[in-house]
């Protein structure tokens, strides 16, 4: 799998630098844009570091693309047929989360995407990830923990949640086992 996460994170690496070259943007206005320092964008664009999931998002934001339409020009899937040898893994370099792309289509309205969230880690994605989709997360196995905003819930295997406006959302893995979990998106 580390193959597939190294192949993804050069991809990724290359499609960063081409939405930004795309647009005319220096690296001051990425930066600017997203929150992300330059030395930071740099890194990332050259492949030096993989960036963290929170990184991802608000780049993705500031290109006006969501987490997964950014992993999809990354990726440039064309087929209807999502084969699970073919898909997309990335793993967050801060927390350990195991991303994989099940589906994703430019002419398809919904996404979906599996993650595996290891013990005692989380992550916290801003509002701005949400703006343009809408979302529900399916926990397969384990326990999970999302506060969107002041509102906290608890899932369990086969508990689903669907997301309410955009706000601040933080997926807990509270517990001492993995958790794995599906996200469908629907463009909005």
């Amino acid at each position: 799998m580390d193959l597939i996460v190294d192949d993804f994170s050069q991809r990724l690496a290359r499609r960063l630098l081409l939405e930004r070259d795309s647009r005319g943007w220096s690296l001051a206005d990425l930066a600017e844009r997203s929150g992300v320092s330059k030395a930071t964008i740099s890194k990332i664009e050259r492949a030096e570091v993989s960036p963290t999931a929170v990184v991802l998002v608000k780049l993705a934001s500031a290109f006006d693309l969501t987490l997964a339409g950014l992993m999809l020009r990354a990726e440039a899937q064309s087929e209807r047929l999502s084969k699970a040898a073919g898909q997309p893994v990335w793993r967050d370099p801060d927390t350990g989360y195991l991303r994989r792309q099940v589906f994703l289509r430019p002419d398809h309205p919904i996404e979906l995407v599996t993650v595996e969230m290891p013990a005692r880690r989380s992550v916290t994605l801003p509002a701005s990830s949400y703006i343009h989709i809408r979302q529900l997360v399916w926990v397969q196995s384990g326990q999970l923990s999302i506060t969107e905003g002041a509102e906290r819930h608890v899932l369990g295997p086969g508990d689903c949640l669907g997301f309410g406006p955009p706000i601040d959302t933080t997926f807990a893995n509270e517990t001492d086992a993995p958790c794995v979990y599906v996200v469908a998106l629907a463009r909005s």
